[in-house]
């Protein structure tokens, strides 16, 4: 069922005032902590605890997993870390900021590669999902076949609109702690700076950076509307969540118990999906209300700075011929 804005953000308000979900019935076989970076009101926070209900319900209480909203377990940086070391069973973020494990995971991140949410579904449901799936695996993490989503990204700023990546020359935008943002950015003229998440707010409250990029959906659920003026409709990067695990505690579930928490964290993801499009129909509107001035961008002349700079040649001989090309046969020629 479609979720629209106000539905979906009544049906999850007490979400916003607690702690994490743990379900609590009898002890469990597996009991297992999941911990990511976005406000308990986020559409994907709201879907996890629901996959995590699912899943104590169809394992019959064996699999017990409670959900950290809101960077309570450590920063993106620090549950990667976790994730790892086993200190905790599932972490999820963007494919972007999981490359500094795994460099292929960034891969969709190329500016304005993605035109529009089918070519998105085409390459991460299919073969560029598959591929960068294996990356993972590769350094001892699993992750499951629907990535989540976090929507198309644009961009606000304090003090002026951007029209154009003239706009960006010198620019102080906070980016997440991802190679690929940094190059991006710097490739179009800004002054990218990596800070966490949950520390974004204070970081443009204070003046530290005087710009953000993010979806629609981050940029209302963590009020940035209350330190931004402008929010420039870019699209230049779409990024999904991927959720990842443990690669040890995936291997000490029986076959059984794999098929269930798969089901769970895939259907939820597909769920998640279709409340990130019934927001963003949305959210233009509300957070004009609340504020912010919004404009209209050309993706052409922002591909053309990115192609004179090197950034798409470079970025295609650091991933390789083969993931490029994976990549390009779901998106089109980029160099």
């Amino acid at each position: 069922m479609l979720v629209n804005r106000r539905t979906f953000l009544a049906a999850t308000a007490a979400a916003a005032t607690v702690g994490p979900f743990v379900s609590r019935a009898r002890a469990a076989d597996f009991s297992w902590k999941f911990g990511h970076g976005f406000p308990a009101t986020h559409p994907l926070h709201v879907r996890a605890v629901e996959a995590a209900e699912r899943i104590k319900k169809d394992s019959n209480g064996r699999v017990d997993i409670a959900v950290f909203p809101n960077s309570q377990l450590g920063g993106d940086s620090d549950l990667l870390a976790q994730v790892r070391s086993g200190g905790i069973e599932f972490f999820s973020t963007g494919g972007l900021i999981l490359s500094t494990l795994v460099p292929v995971a960034s891969i969709n991140g190329m500016g304005f590669a993605f035109k529009d949410y089918d070519a998105v579904w085409k390459a991460m449901d299919g073969d560029l999902g598959s591929y960068v799936r294996k990356g993972f695996d590769k350094v001892g993490l699993h992750t499951f076949e629907r990535i989540w989503d976090n929507g198309f990204r644009q961009i606000t700023t304090r003090n002026k609109p951007i029209n154009g990546p003239e706009d960006l020359g010198n620019f102080k935008i906070r980016v997440p702690v991802s190679p690929v943002y940094v190059s991006l950015f710097k490739a179009l003229g800004g002054s990218p700076a990596s800070i966490n998440l949950g520390e974004v707010y204070s970081a443009l409250q204070t003046g530290v950076v005087d710009g953000q990029e993010n979806p629609l959906v981050v940029a209302d659920t963590a009020k940035f509307y209350e330190v931004q003026k402008y929010c420039s409709l870019t699209n230049h990067v779409w990024d999904g969540s991927w959720i990842v695990m443990n690669g040890r505690a995936w291997k000490s579930l029986p076959d059984d118990l794999r098929e269930v928490v798969s089901r769970g964290f895939n259907e939820s993801g597909l769920q998640q999906r279709q409340d990130i499009a019934g927001l963003n129909s949305a959210l233009q509107a509300s957070l004009a209300q609340k504020g912010l001035v919004f404009n209209t961008t050309d993706p052409e002349p922002f591909r053309a700075a990115l192609r004179k700079s090197g950034f798409y040649g470079e970025w295609k001989a650091k991933y390789g011929d083969e993931a490029w090309g994976v990549f390009e046969k779901s998106v089109g020629a980029l160099t």
